[in-house]
């Protein structure tokens, strides 16, 4: 394993199944200075199989930042939390929960397996906007991500 010390541009797995939620996070990174490339998968094992580089993702980038909705199909988020930071590749990529859920439980429960931060997905589609704005001002422009590892 080698550290990359070079970094162009973001790489950003969006794990999220709502496509309404995925064009406001879209519109927003699009209008944005930051260059990103914005990877999207609908569901916790197809997220897994993204990160783990299987089957279809064999030539997947290994993201720079993790957006991850709670409530996926097929996984659910806590259980893709979960195997992200109990996998020595993965561990240290930022995980930034971005869940329509206010609940406490599920919050202490995304601390407690190591996510970056939670954060409730506002309904109103001008505070969505403005939050992933904050997201991406706050992520992607002020805050030192870790270097790429290379395997």
């Amino acid at each position: 394993m080698s550290l990359v010390q070079t970094q162009k541009s973001i790489d950003i797995l969006l794990c999220e199944d709502n496509l309404g939620d995925v064009y406001i996070i879209n519109n927003v990174l699009v209008n944005s200075t930051s260059n990103y490339d914005l990877h999207h998968v609908t569901n916790g094992e197809v997220a897994m199989d993204y990160l783990q580089r299987r089957g279809d993702y064999q030539a997947a980038s290994r993201p720079d930042l993790i957006l991850l909705d709670l409530n996926l199909p097929k996984k659910h988020g806590f259980e893709v939390l979960q195997e992200i930071k109990n996998h020595p590749d993965l561990k240290t990529i930022p995980v930034i929960v971005l869940t329509s859920s206010k609940s406490e439980q599920d919050i202490l429960r995304s601390y407690e397996l190591f996510g970056s931060c939670f954060v409730t997905k506002p309904f109103d589609f001008e505070e969505f906007s403005n939050a992933m704005q904050d997201i991406e001002k706050f992520w992607l422009n002020l805050v030192q991500l870790p270097p790429k590892l290379t395997t």
